[in-house]
């Protein structure tokens, strides 16, 4: 791999040839903290809540904190040839750590992020000191059907303004809630088939294996946080992950399925506790 840098960010060629954008905030000697981002996100949805683990706001608890754009997000390739399949995002988040030389790091998953979290835990455990699941679902039956049983996207490309914030309408808790200007560019700047083979590998892997079964047997510990008001998978589902011995489960009432944009503090307060004690 190769990485060429600029300030805090970072371009990371995986060993596929793919680039991946890298950001890095907080001081390099701290303990590392791994933001993944959901599926049609980027790192830019971490924004608000980043100052709160690296700068200031995060007192002595400050860490390295490490944010990349999956391949298909943001800033990285979105390539039609590419493998968009969980395993092989998680095999190039690792590729970043080791470029990065982050030897561990707790690992924050949002959403499907998650899901490519639990990936690396399984491919890479070294890598792995704990996981933070946010809102990530545990098996598809967890998920809150739109009539199709599946997440419905765009039927034109580039979708309007108006598609977007209704497909982005239930990752938030309250009904016309007015999604960031930010996250529109997000789903716009990807390609039709980067937005549905994302969609299809985590679906995939979920068909597979539910999550709490993969994360039962690695040892990882394990801090669950699921906004009570999610409209896209069922908060009692949470539960399932009480199977990962010592697992920790908190449910934020009044918060939806982006407690990460709604209400960052009440994140970042469990995020740092829990990586204070595993990082």
């Amino acid at each position: 791999m190769t990485v060429s840098e600029t300030a805090r960010f970072s371009a990371v060629t995986s060993a596929d040839g793919s680039t991946i954008h890298v950001c890095q905030d907080g001081p390099r000697d701290a303990p590392a903290l791994l933001l993944i981002h959901g599926s049609a996100s980027s790192a830019r949805s971490w924004d608000a809540l980043v100052p709160l683990l690296a700068g200031p706001g995060a007192g002595a608890e400050a860490r390295r904190v490490v944010r990349i754009d999956l391949l298909g997000h943001g800033r990285s390739d979105k390539p039609d040839d590419g493998s968009y399949a969980i395993p092989d995002q998680a095999r190039r988040v690792g590729e970043v750590l080791d470029r990065l030389g982050v030897g561990h790091a707790v690992v924050v998953g949002h959403s499907s992020g998650g899901v490519a979290a639990t990936a690396l835990a399984e491919q890479r455990p070294e890598l792995v000191s704990g996981l933070v699941l946010v809102n990530t679902g545990p098996g598809l039956g967890a998920f809150i059907a739109t009539g199709s049983g599946a997440p419905a996207g765009p039927v034109q490309w580039p979708p309007s303004d108006e598609q977007i914030r209704q497909l982005a309408s239930t990752g938030f808790s309250r009904p016309g809630y007015r999604v960031p200007d930010a996250l529109l560019d997000e789903v716009r700047a990807m390609t039709p088939h980067s937005f549905t083979a994302t969609m299809q590998g985590t679906r995939a892997y979920l068909e597979q294996r539910v999550l709490p079964d993969r994360l039962a047997g690695l040892g990882k510990p394990l801090l669950v946080l699921f906004g009570e008001d999610d409209r896209r998978w069922r908060s009692s589902s949470a539960a399932d992950y009480l199977v990962v011995p010592g697992a920790r489960v908190e449910l934020l009432p009044g918060l939806g399925h982006s407690p990460i944009l709604e209400d960052p503090p009440r994140v970042a307060g469990p995020l740092l506790d829990f990586a204070a004690l595993h990082g």
